[in-house]
C-alpha cells in the first residue's frame, strides 16, 4: 500500500497542478470577455508621463527601450491581440512619444532619427503604414502635433512643406491651432475617433470650435493628480489608454467617459464622480 501510494501520489499532485492552471487561464479568459475595456495606470521607471516614453495608435503601439519589463508588459497584456507592440528608441533616446506623431495611416519621425532605428520600425510596423522620416526645425513631433485618423491640430510655426507631409502620410485634414493660449497643441490635448481631453483652463468657445474642427466630443480635464500636460499623462486608441499611475479616480472616470471606453454615457458623469470620490477619499 504505501509504494502503491508512492507511485500515485506524484501522478496526483501533477493533476491538481494542471487542473488549478486550467481553472486559472477559465478564470482569466472570463475576466478579459466579460470586462468593459478601461484606462490603464502605469509608470515607467517611477515616471508617470506615459506619453513621453510610448506612441499609441490604432494600429500599432511604440515603447522606449530600455524601460522595465513590467511596463511593455502591460501594454503587451492589453494590446499584443490586436496590433504589435514595438520596442524601440528615437534619436538615441527613450523619448518615443514626443518626438513621433502618428495615426494608423502613418507614422512621422524626426530627422534625427537613425537609419537603424528607422528600419527596425519599418519592419516591426504593419506594410499598410507609411513611416517617414522629415526635416522639422520643430523636431520633438509629439509636442508639437496633435491627430486622430482624420484630423491634426499642429503647431502655428510648422513648416508649409511639413504640413503637407502631414496630411499626405497621415491621411488628415491640418489645422494650425493654439490649446488655451499654449502653441504646444500635442502636450496639452489628447484624442481619438471618439474623443478627448484638453487643457484644464481651455474656454468654453475654445472647446466648441476645437470641438467641431475634431468632429469629436472634447472636455477640459487632467491627469497625474491635476497635472495640465495631458499628452504627457495619457496615450488613448479606439478602445484602450494608459495613464501615470497618479491619475486619481475621478480624472479616470472623465477620460474613461469622454472617450467611450466603457458604456458610460455622459449624463451619468456626475454620479460617478461622486462615486469616484467616495472611493478615493476612503
Amino acid at each position: 500500500r504505501a509504494q502503491l501510494l508512492f507511485y500515485i501520489l506524484p501522478i496526483f499532485s501533477c493533476y491538481c497542478s494542471e487542473l488549478r492552471k486550467k481553472q486559472g487561464r477559465q478564470v482569466q479568459h472570463l475576466r478579459r470577455v466579460g470586462s468593459c475595456p478601461m484606462a490603464t495606470r502605469c509608470q515607467f521607471e517611477n515616471s508617470n508621463d506615459v506619453g513621453v516614453f510610448a506612441k499609441l495608435t490604432n494600429a500599432y503601439c511604440l515603447v522606449a527601450l530600455g524601460g522595465s519589463e513590467n511596463f511593455y508588459s502591460v501594454f503587451e497584456a492589453e494590446l499584443a491581440d490586436h496590433i504589435p507592440v514595438v520596442k524601440t528608441s528615437i534619436a538615441g533616446t527613450r523619448l518615443v512619444g514626443r518626438l513621433t506623431v502618428g495615426n494608423k495611416n502613418g507614422l512621422l519621425v524626426p530627422n534625427t532619427t537613425t537609419d537603424q532605428e528607422l528600419q527596425h520600425i519599418r519592419n516591426s510596423l504593419p506594410d499598410e503604414v507609411v513611416v517617414q522620416r522629415i526635416d522639422e526645425r520643430l523636431s520633438a513631433l509629439g509636442n508639437c502635433i496633435a491627430c486622430n485618423d482624420y484630423v491634426a491640430l499642429v503647431h502655428p510655426d510648422v513648416d508649409k512643406e511639413t504640413e503637407e507631409i502631414i496630411a499626405d502620410v497621415l491621411g488628415v485634414e491640418v489645422f494650425r491651432q493654439s490649446i488655451a493660449g499654449n502653441v504646444l497643441v500635442g502636450s496639452f490635448a489628447c484624442f481619438t475617433n471618439q474623443g478627448g481631453v484638453v487643457h484644464p483652463q481651455t474656454s468654453v468657445e475654445d472647446l466648441d470650435e476645437l470641438s467641431s474642427l475634431l468632429q469629436v466630443p472634447l472636455v477640459a480635464g487632467t491627469t497625474n493628480r491635476g497635472s495640465d500636460v495631458i499628452g504627457a499623462g495619457l496615450i488613448a486608441n479606439d478602445w484602450s489608454a494608459f495613464c501615470g499611475l497618479d491619475t486619481t479616480a475621478t480624472e479616470l472616470s472623465v477620460i474613461e467617459s469622454i472617450m467611450k471606453l466603457r458604456d458610460s454615457q455622459p449624463s451619468k458623469i456626475v454620479s460617478e464622480m461622486r462615486a469616484s470620490l467616495v472611493d478615493s477619499m476612503v
